[in-house]
């Protein structure tokens, strides 16, 4: 097992050519919590040095030469920004936790990843991607919808009013995206059923499907919409004022939890996902699971309060947050094939 290790992660400092600043324009980033709390994990059995994801990271890992890269980047900026550490630690030979640069790119851009995903019939709801305000006429077959920025993560850019019900809403909710987020926008069909969120670890016959969680809208203040939002996730849900927003494991039949961990990992194999993954999922009228976006790195809050659905998958499945983290690592090591001889 490799003796030196080097975490890879972006937090804090402000990008000044990123876009307009927002409400959620750090959503994405770790907290430095988080990435003490990696790092303490794997100091358990690894020496540990810390490493930002910034202009400066190639030279830093060029330098350290560390055995393995725990890598928690959310990049730096750009649409590939999730696959930028990636891909410096494949030109630089050192192998790294998590999917490669190419999945992780596509699985940020929700649009690619749901064409791959609809070209093996794993189901997906309908979509289009608009990038103007005039491509926006005729969608009353399209309605109700939600409207998201193509490439973002952790509820960013999905607000309660992005389930839009007529036109004149669609047009602005759109802008909204164009302006704020300066990206385009994917227009997809809105399902009505119940939503879960589902976390893997591991890679081929050894991958490990951990109890699915499932998200209780029926916790969220009256009258909202019935989704995940970034007010549901970030401003709702406190420490201070908590909701019981996540119910693991889920109370869902025998049939349907089969049905959804074969959608799961038949998506995680077709995307080439690696080591851990979480994935969406939502139920349309007839109660068929539909896969809404895969999230190859996933957020790993460390305190149970706050409420992150793939540390809570892992401790009703048994694990600590300790085993969690190292269990990830372990995944990449034995398929790098790491593992020292006793």
């Amino acid at each position: 097992m490799p003796d030196r290790m080097s975490m890879s992660d972006i937090s804090g400092d402000e990008n000044p050519n990123s876009k307009k600043t927002s409400a959620d324009t750090y959503a994405e980033w770790d907290t430095e919590e988080t990435i003490l709390a990696v790092k303490t994990a794997l100091e358990l059995n690894h020496e540990v040095t810390l490493i930002e994801a910034n202009e400066e990271s190639y030279l830093k890992l060029l330098c350290a030469r560390p055995d393995i890269v725990f890598n928690i980047a959310e990049g730096f900026r750009g649409p590939s920004r999730e696959a930028q550490i990636p891909a410096m630690l494949e030109m630089l030979g050192i192998p790294y936790t998590g999917s490669d640069a190419i999945t992780l790119g596509i699985c940020l851009d929700k649009s690619r990843a749901k064409e791959i995903l609809a070209y093996y019939r794993i189901p997906t709801p309908t979509f289009t991607v608009v990038d103007s305000i005039e491509q926006l006429s005729n969608f009353d077959d399209f309605l109700p919808c939600i409207v998201k920025p193509l490439h973002e993560g952790s509820s960013k850019g999905i607000f309660n009013s992005s389930v839009v019900y007529t036109n004149d809403q669609l047009r602005r909710q759109a802008g909204r995206v164009f302006f704020e987020y300066e990206e385009p926008a994917i227009v997809e069909k809105f399902l009505s059923g119940r939503e879960f969120t589902v976390g893997l670890i591991g890679n081929g016959s050894d991958i490990q499907i951990l109890p699915i969680v499932e998200i209780r809208f029926d916790s969220l203040p009256d009258g909202v919409n019935p989704i995940y939002s970034y007010e549901a996730k970030w401003i709702w849900d406190s420490l201070d004022n908590p909701l019981d927003v996540h119910e693991c494991p889920a109370n869902i039949p025998v049939k349907l939890k089969r049905d959804i961990e074969t959608v799961c990992r038949d998506t995680y194999r077709i995307l080439r996902c690696r080591d851990w993954c979480r994935i969406d999922i939502r139920l349309d009228d007839d109660g068929q699971p539909y896969v809404l976006e895969v999230n190859p790195l996933p957020g790993i809050l460390p305190n149970p309060n706050e409420h992150s659905c793939f540390p809570q998958a892992a401790r009703v499945a048994g694990m600590d947050y300790h085993s969690m983290v190292n269990a990830v690592l372990e995944a990449a090591i034995k398929r790098y094939g790491l593992l020292k001889e006793e």
